[in-house]
């Protein structure tokens, strides 16, 4: 007896496999009309019970939704705070530290390559600027 009620007091979720089971079973022939109606009126009794739960859970929810109404706190600002948490938890990770480091690197590197860059065309402009003013001034200094 005590197996069998341990087996009603189970707190997993009866699995697929024993829902296909229990399913394929005939137990009706094995029932007395009596049990049957045990049965009977225990189903009506978890059925009521469910349609309470749902019924219980539906006003806790519609509760939740006033109480956070009258916080102030809506969809968007819930939407707000879910990113900002899931943005700081992604910073905080190793992968985004070491590709920040990198990316920050080859970016001073990036940086330091087109100053030089910028440097070099800018001297090569003063040095062609030279070069024509040289060119120019010449053939004046020739003509005398």
């Amino acid at each position: 007896m005590e197996a069998q009620a341990q087996g009603l007091l189970e707190s997993e979720p009866l699995q697929e496999r024993d829902e296909d089971a229990v399913a394929s079973a005939d137990f009706s022939s094995m029932l007395s009309e009596e049990e049957k109606e045990e049965l009977r009126a225990e189903l009506v009794q978890l059925e009521d019970e469910i349609t309470t739960l749902r019924q219980v859970l539906s006003a806790k929810e519609r509760h939740l939704v006033e109480i956070k109404q009258k916080l102030g706190m809506n969809l968007m600002n819930e939407l707000k705070q879910n990113f900002s948490k899931s943005w700081h938890d992604m910073q905080t990770t190793t992968a985004y530290k070491k590709t920040h480091e990198t990316l920050s690197h080859a970016g001073q590197k990036a940086t330091a390559a087109f100053s030089n860059v910028g440097t070099a065309i800018s001297k090569k402009f003063g040095d062609m600027r030279y070069s024509i003013r040289h060119s120019i001034s010449m053939p004046a200094m020739r003509r005398k």
